[in-house]
């Protein structure tokens, strides 16, 4: 946990989606500090170890397995990201799940490999948001819940998801005045190197994902846009 706190750019892959290996070679060779693996459609065990398997060749950062499906949960990631969905309506998001992911699996998920992500989904078009059955929480709910994260469940990052769609810088800046100790993770929608350094102004860390499959290139660039804010 204390080099994530060195961390400041992170690229997100989504085992459903296509990647070339000259791609997949320049996101690990790009500069970012870490890559997730993860999404919310069509997530399998098979898509998963396929890219892990990719991953370890060309890979010298670590990689993190976002578990959104017990079904995939494989051995071998550096660390397993565990979201708890905090604005979701359905208690399941925030505590039945990660209760059955660890009573099956804890035996080769060892506890500091794990670590737990308070979420706030912030689009309510974007597939994690209907997954998740969530509502849309307001700006002093979004305050609320990053404070709950750090000083109620001690959580070490607290992501704000606006999950393909780019979010509200200001919101951003007003939940990071609310933490100390836990990380704040932005992700959303950044799709050029202004959008990055916009938004790292405020987040600890911006995860870059789905322009690396619509605008590779610029995808690349956030990570520099961001190493030189």
């Amino acid at each position: 946990m204390n080099k994530m706190r060195e961390w400041k750019h992170v690229f997100k892959l989504d085992p459903a989606k296509e990647i070339s290996s000259d791609h997949l070679k320049g996101v690990c060779e790009s500069g970012t500090d870490a890559i997730i693996v993860g999404g919310t459609d069509n997530i399998t065990e098979d898509g998963i170890i396929n890219l892990q398997e990719r991953l370890d060749k060309v890979s010298t950062v670590p990689c993190i397995l976002e578990v959104s499906s017990m079904e995939a949960i494989t051995p071998g990631f550096d660390y397993y990201f565990i979201p708890m969905v905090l604005n979701s309506k359905e208690k399941k998001w925030m505590m039945d799940v990660h209760h059955q992911a660890i009573k099956e699996y804890k035996d080769f998920l060892h506890y500091p490999e794990m670590i737990f992500e308070g979420y706030c989904i912030l689009n309510e078009d974007s597939k994690a948001f209907q997954y998740t059955n969530s509502y849309l929480p307001d700006i002093h709910d979004t305050i609320a819940y990053a404070y709950m994260a750090e000083h109620v469940f001690h959580l070490p990052i607290f992501y704000v998801e606006y999950s393909g769609m780019y979010g509200d810088p200001t919101l951003v800046k007003q939940v990071k005045n609310q933490l100390n100790e836990t990380l704040l993770f932005y992700g959303g929608g950044i799709e050029t190197p202004s959008q990055a350094k916009e938004m790292k102004q405020h987040a600890d860390v911006i995860v870059v994902g789905n322009s690396i499959y619509t605008n590779y290139e610029q995808a690349i660039e956030t990570v520099r846009a961001v190493k030189e804010n």
